[in-house]
């Protein structure tokens, strides 16, 4: 049963003269791992190491940028400039190659994309003032002169030869996103009208003439694949599909062995390189030629690498929001040679294993909640919410335990779940408390206020689950914890995880009928949560919500916004209040710049710098930052603050058990990554 479904993705490939075991690639994805000076660190070298063992068809190691400063996209990311860095990048392909498993290293010229802290100006094809960047984000850029292009094509080609002798099996060439090569290829950024712009033909060229330009230096046996945009959305002149097949066959043309095909866009379409962002809060209409949107973005990028590969001879691999089920698919469907796993290996580094041993139920899901992007944006070492142990591979290991302890885990949300589940892996005796009907703390109520189609937070609980069962964990749900019961059970260790505790703003009036609390709430979305799961309780949502015409949402950070998002597009009329000056904390900045501008288009009233005056029944008395006395009527107003430490029973059993930990909201309220991340650096302690 397991061969044939997945038949397709485990059978071997070929790209050039390279030979996979399977169809699985690793794409190359910036992780900010490497040293401040560009050279690969023992962290990359532990990171692609753990994704080697899993037996991956190929690894493409990040962008190693050709040039420097001005071709460097950012900190932290690897150079390739200079022969000085090819021993440190011979170490990593040796280690990748132990494992039986081919690289290609990634090159890139940062192009537009140049980061100003490092005192240059950005290159593109064509010079841009200000008003003439397809996004606010840019920076003007200087057009390169033909004698800088010519330059620059050898500078591509000199970096392969610095990858071959570091012992790369190939390279592939960045000619997507915002880079330079795209930049070229791009209708948006390319204004020239010599010989490397004004028709798609030169527009290609500068592509063309570096994967030559590479063959020629290397060999033709060195394989040299291209990442191309498959499409370009929201900014006038953007790729359209029929323009980039156009380019894939005169790559094909120029020797590429293979087209990585990828897609990015401005606007409503910012992200779309992870296709399931568009849909939150919602598509743009109509949705851009050539994406997929059967699956609300999971595979959406696939119809573009198929519209390249009937078109081309060379083997096409696809990318965005994957997994192994729906890669099968793609590949029987005919959309692809080969499909990428980005974020999937991520947040589990032994996907491929599992697929290969038909354990597709103990794959740790990618939830997409972006963690990943938004460290990368802001310039920190990418970090994983369902992998505590990216970028600390050799510090996190999980080894058995010294000594088997009978081990007591109070509550199930994810930082309990974990700390069993990592438990339980290491030998101990786990039993797991639950006062609830159902498993998972508050993620089933975030599933319902911010929908599973973009952040399946219940495959997350029900990997849980399968782990947990496999372990052995003996789980008791609906059984109240106290000091009582503890005593009674004498375990040697006890973890308090029963999450935080609702708090309620000091306003006057708080308490009347017109306020509905948190606790409130909670409470009747896990009333109604015995009958119904996440999913069909949020479609119910659409048809009766016992809350009022007009709300009142009292704080804006992550809880106040996302909640507003929900009540918006339930015809609610939302005013959302906030003390400090910031909207949406705690929100990724990927998931910020798109959410707060659709709630202001929809019409959600968002105050920031607010004093709280008082709660009448006619709604909320507030001082603006102004200075201006206001009253906002209301039917219903929701505290939506952040929750309160719950250290009570921690407190009471002090000195009561032999070792007892607090952890996740209940010591410290914060985001599901921290709650599974203390929960496993937990686990490991005892």
């Amino acid at each position: 049963m397991f061969k044939t479904r997945f038949e397709k993705i485990c059978e071997p490939g070929q790209i050039g003269r390279v030979k996979t075991r399977n169809r699985m690639v690793k794409p190359g994805q910036s992780m900010r791992f490497a040293t401040d000076d560009g050279y690969i660190s023992d962290t990359n070298l532990a990171y692609y190491e753990t994704i080697a063992k899993s037996g991956v068809g190929l690894i493409v190691v990040e962008m190693a940028a050709i040039d420097y400063p001005i071709g460097y996209p950012s900190l932290k990311n690897l150079r390739l400039d200079d022969d000085k860095f090819i021993p440190r990048l011979r170490e990593l392909t040796k280690l990748i190659h132990s494992y039986g498993v081919p690289t290609f290293l990634q090159l890139t010229h940062a192009g537009p994309t140049h980061d100003p802290i490092l005192g240059t100006k950005p290159r593109s094809s064509s010079s841009t003032s200000r008003d003439e960047l397809p996004a606010t984000t840019y920076r003007p850029t200087i057009g390169l002169t033909i004698p800088e292009i010519e330059d620059l094509v050898d500078k591509f080609a000199r970096g392969a030869e610095r990858a071959q002798k570091a012992g790369f099996d190939g390279v592939e060439v960045h000619g997507a996103h915002r880079y330079l090569i795209n930049s070229f290829l791009s209708g948006i950024w390319n204004k020239r009208r010599d010989c490397y712009g004004g028709s798609l033909e030169n527009r290609a060229r500068f592509a063309c003439e570096i994967i030559r330009a590479i063959k020629e230096r290397v060999g033709q046996d060195f394989a040299v694949g291209i990442r191309v945009n498959g499409a370009e959305y929201g900014a006038e002149g953007g790729l359209t599909p029929e323009e980039s097949q156009a380019q894939a066959k005169m790559i094909q043309a120029s020797g590429a062995d293979a087209i990585h095909v990828s897609a990015f866009g401005f606007g409503p379409y910012n992200r779309i390189s992870q296709p399931e962002q568009i849909f939150y809060p919602e598509a743009p209409k109509p949705l851009g030629k050539g994406l997929d949107a059967s699956k609300k973005g999971a595979g959406g990028l696939t119809l573009l690498a198929a519209g390249i590969k009937k078109v081309v001879s060379i083997p096409v691999i696809t990318v965005g929001r994957l997994d192994p089920i729906l890669g099968e698919t793609v590949l029987r469907q005919g959309r692809a040679d080969f499909v990428a796993f980005g974020r999937c290996l991520m947040a589990d580094p032994e996907i491929i294993l599992k697929v290969m041993e038909g354990r597709t139920e103990d794959i740790a899901p990618c939830t997409a909640c972006l963690t990943c992007l938004d460290n990368y944006l802001a310039g920190r070492p990418v970090v994983c919410r369902v992998n505590p142990a990216l970028g600390r591979e050799r510090e996190y290991m999980v080894r058995p335990a010294e000594r088997e302890k009978r081990v007591m885990v109070v509550g199930s949300g994810p930082a309990g779940m974990e700390v069993a589940r990592v438990a339980a892996l290491r030998g101990h005796q786990v039993t797991l408390y639950e006062r609830e009907h159902k498993m998972g703390g508050l993620m089933p109520i975030h599933g319902v206020v911010k929908g599973l189609e973009v952040e399946d937070l219940v495959a997350l609980i029900r990997y849980f689950r399968t782990q947990i069962s496999k372990r052995g964990v003996k789980v008791r749900i609906g059984k109240e914890v106290n000091a009582a019961l503890i005593e009674k059970i004498k375990p040697d260790v006890v973890i308090l995880a029963m999450g935080g505790m609702a708090a309620a703003p000091e306003i006057p009036g708080i308490n009347r009928h017109i306020v509905a609390s948190q606790l409130h709430f909670h409470r009747m979305v896990k009333t109604y949560m015995r009958f119904f799961g996440p999913k069909v309780l949020r479609w119910l949502t659409n048809f009766y919500l016992p809350i009022g015409k007009r709300v009142i949402i009292i704080g804006g950070g992550i809880q106040g916004i996302e909640l507003a998002e929900f009540l918006v597009k339930r015809g609610r009329k939302v005013t959302v209040t906030e003390t400090s000056s910031e909207l949406g904390a705690e929100l990724g900045v990927s998931t910020k710049e798109r959410l707060l501008p659709w709630l202001a288009k929809k019409g959600c009233t968002l105050l920031t710098g607010v004093k709280y005056e008082e709660i009448t029944d006619k709604g909320l008395s507030v001082i603006t930052k102004e200075g201006e006395r206001q009253t906002i009527v209301a039917d219903t107003i929701v505290s939506a603050i952040p929750l309160r430490p719950n250290t009570q029973l921690f407190e009471a059993l002090q000195g009561k058990v032999p070792e007892i930990h607090l952890i996740g909201d209940c010591r410290e309220p914060h985001l599901i990554l921290e709650a599974i991340h203390e929960g496993f650096r937990t686990a490991l302690t005892i």
